[in-house]
């Protein structure tokens, strides 16, 4: 099916004519040159393509791109207009908690959308949100440290 959708796309409005059954990934890469969404898979099973759906993480390989007309889309390309999304991106810097760097994306965005949902998570929290996530260079306890890191100097105590 083809036809106008009106999507929010790191919070500027985006009108596109297209197949509305192509996946929210394609579109970000092919239409609106946000390349910072990697696909690995194609099947929702890596995390390289993790965006925010309404500050959510969402594997956008696997989600059709109607499904997210009129919701609020962040890509990594935008997670930094928001104070969390610069915090958590500054900190995976600091803990050096990238190597290749291509899982890096999904990662940050998971993180983000972990901590907009509970700015104290917990280790085993920060772990389920990781779950999804896939790294064949071994950066998970860099990049557990650097949530922890946030999450601590987000909390009040």
């Amino acid at each position: 099916m083809s036809g106008p959708l009106d999507l929010n796309i790191n919070g500027m409005p985006v009108k596109l004519e297209l197949d509305e059954n192509r996946s929210l990934l394609d579109v970000l890469r092919a239409e609106l040159g946000l390349t910072g969404s990697h696909f690995g898979c194609g099947s929702g099973l890596c995390g390289a393509c993790t965006v925010l759906v309404n500050q959510r993480p969402a594997l956008a390989c696997d989600t059709p791109v109607w499904s997210v007309a009129g919701k609020s889309i962040t890509t990594i390309e935008g997670v930094a207009a928001h104070e969390l999304g610069q915090k958590v991106q500054d900190e995976f810097m600091r803990c050096n908690a990238a190597q290749c760097g291509y899982c890096t994306s999904g990662m940050v965005m998971a993180c983000v959308g972990l901590l907009w949902a509970d700015s104290a998570a917990s280790d085993t929290q920060i772990k389920n949100a990781l779950d999804g996530n896939l790294c064949r260079c071994g950066a998970h306890l860099r990049i557990v440290r650097a949530v922890k890191n946030v999450s601590a100097a987000l909390s009040p105590n």
